[in-house]
């Protein structure tokens, strides 16, 4: 293959990242057909030019993307047609970084679990663009669009929702007696990192909450609802990173080795491809949660 053709795209476009008012955002560049490959996933490929030095990435779902080793003047992927579009929060600091924001990130598990394809745009939550303000008055992310409707939706718990609907293979859905698991932890978690009184009483009930889920996992485990990941799991793993991390840089604390089936369930999360594609870098945490802390 000549170095700089491109092989033939029908529906697939070529991706880049610009920088503009602290909007990151994925865009589509229409390229011009100069060849065809035989592709063994059996749709449309395309290949990076060494021209396009501008090109930052292929896709955020990593799950889609197909690499033939055979070719050394480029990578060949496959890549199916993106339409989901979703606004996340940029890390503090680093606005063209996916940040630190738990709910966001359940979101992109979700996506990525299901393997579907999706457009990411980030925003500094610090100075928030007015376009995000139009599409959310409130500011919050995570913010999503479907390709067959032009509203934005905000809310993780009906984002997921709303996405389990449309995109019910692989089903994530979770048994409605196990849906409540380790709800409590989040709340618990932020009442204990932001304590300045070691007698109030907050670490008790972090680690009964913890203690909870330990017993959970116990009887019902790996996962919440048994052997097979579902959505309780993926809402529940970017606040247990969350509560690791912090806790343990602010306060020193860990979470209590003998809550094995806590520690055994967080290790089996944080090692899954999905989330180890959409974590944000333990520094991004830190500074995410400072101001909150020192509050």
């Amino acid at each position: 293959m000549p170095n700089g053709m491109l092989v033939r795209i029908t529906r697939i476009n070529c991706l880049f990242i610009t920088v503009k008012n602290k909007i990151h955002t994925i865009h589509v560049c229409h390229c011009a057909s100069a060849g065809e490959l035989s592709c063994p996933s059996r749709t449309f490929c395309y290949h990076l030019c060494a021209q396009q030095q501008r090109l930052h990435t292929l896709s955020y779902n990593h799950s889609s993307i197909h690499r033939h080793g055979r070719h050394s003047t480029a990578d060949v992927v496959a890549l199916p047609s993106m339409a989901i579009e979703v606004i996340a929060k940029a890390a503090v600091g680093a606005p063209t970084i996916l940040g630190d924001c738990p709910f966001c990130q359940r979101v992109l598990l979700t996506l990525e679990e299901k393997q579907i394809p999706y457009k990411l745009h980030l925003v500094d939550l610090s100075n928030k663009p007015q376009w995000l303000l139009e599409v959310n008055p409130e500011g919050k992310v995570p913010v999503i669009k479907f390709d067959d409707d032009d509203k934005w939706i905000a809310d993780s718990d009906v984002i997921v929702g709303l996405i389990e609907e449309k995109f019910p293979n692989p089903s994530l859905s979770t048994p409605p007696e196990f849906a409540s698991a380790g709800s409590k932890i989040m709340g618990a978690f932020v009442t204990f990192l932001k304590s300045k009184d070691p007698d109030d009483g907050s670490e008790k009930a972090l680690i009964e909450q913890l203690k909870a889920l330990d017993n959970h996992l116990k009887e019902h485990g790996p996962f919440v609802a048994g052997e097979k990941v579902t959505a309780v799991d993926l809402s529940l793993a970017p606040k247990l990173f969350h509560l690791e991390i912090t806790l343990a840089h602010f306060k020193g604390w860990p979470v209590p080795t003998d809550l094995t089936h806590v520690h055994n369930y967080t290790k089996l999360l944080f090692a899954r491809e999905s989330f180890v594609k959409t974590k944000p870098a333990i520094e991004h945490v830190v500074a995410g949660w400072a101001p909150k802390v020192n509050h």
